[in-house]
């Protein structure tokens, strides 16, 4: 069992709900304003449950350029949009505020979601500059609010980064579980929709024994048997996507062809 709320599932896939830039953000549609960022994603919820996948994760991908810090108004929207599409939700959620460990934890824990994705650890120089999260900020913020019961997964080698830190990635996993206490390890490749090496995913796998592990980008139906060979689920968001694209609206059939596969190996 990879966390309670996936019930007897021991292969899980986690799939991306992408909202639309939301206010205050270069590509924000004030014309469409909040209503159309709403009918988007809940477009999109529609197709991957329909789909069948075990659970969906709201992100805010179209913020670009991403921040370290979240805007007031990107976490009320953000709040606001998860609260309008939980009625229809038939699947466990999760929240990522990019790139802000304590907005992830602040809009998942009020709008109820079973767990949140971030940067909670580590040194990176990246497109946004110098990236120094803040893990014990984050995870006292989750007990504050009253939600330690919230699981906390931990990318450990950020997108659009090169980390600083000089230890082997096993070893920054293991040390993310010992001193950051992750509830589960992510492995990311150098970019969203591009996969983790092989190598780095299988080494993560191979030490990190007492949380699950997750790949992180990439994955996609030509991958996922090797990638299930490792890891105890994935985040998919890219490959779900009409052609493949990660700006595009998610394609129903796509996300029901892999979900196919995914059975046949669980």
């Amino acid at each position: 069992m990879v966390f309670e709320c996936f019930g007897s599932k021991k292969k899980v896939v986690i799939s991306m709900a992408h909202i639309g830039a939301l206010p205050g953000t270069p590509l924000y549609d004030a014309d469409g304003g909040m209503e159309k960022l709403v009918e988007g994603v809940l477009a999109d919820v529609e197709k991957l449950q329909a789909g069948g996948v075990d659970a969906i994760m709201f992100g805010n991908e179209n913020d670009r350029p991403y921040v370290f810090k979240a805007s007031n108004e990107g976490i009320a929207a953000m709040t606001a949009i998860v609260q309008a599409v939980k009625p229809v939700l038939k699947v466990p959620f999760g929240v990522n505020y990019l790139w802000d460990p304590q907005a992830s934890v602040a809009i998942g824990a009020v709008t109820g979601a079973s767990f949140v994705r971030e940067i909670f650890t580590g040194l990176f120089a990246s497109d946004m500059g110098l990236w120094e999260p803040d893990c014990a900020a984050a995870s006292r913020l989750r007990r504050n609010l009253g939600r330690s019961d919230m699981k906390m997964l931990f990318n450990i080698n950020a997108e659009f980064a090169h980390t600083l830190d000089q230890r082997p990635i096993e070893l920054r996993a293991k040390s993310a579980v010992f001193s950051s206490m992750a509830d589960a390890i992510l492995v990311s490749g150098p970019i969203t929709g591009q996969p983790a090496e092989q190598s780095q995913l299988r080494s993560v796998c191979e030490t990190i024994k007492d949380v699950p592990v997750f790949a992180n980008t990439g994955v996609n139906i030509d991958n996922i048997r090797d990638i299930f060979s490792m890891a105890s689920g994935v985040v998919i968001g890219t490959h779900f996507k009409v052609d493949g694209n990660t700006w595009n609206a998610v394609d129903g059939a796509r996300v029901k062809r892999f979900m196919d596969v995914v059975e046949t190996l669980r």
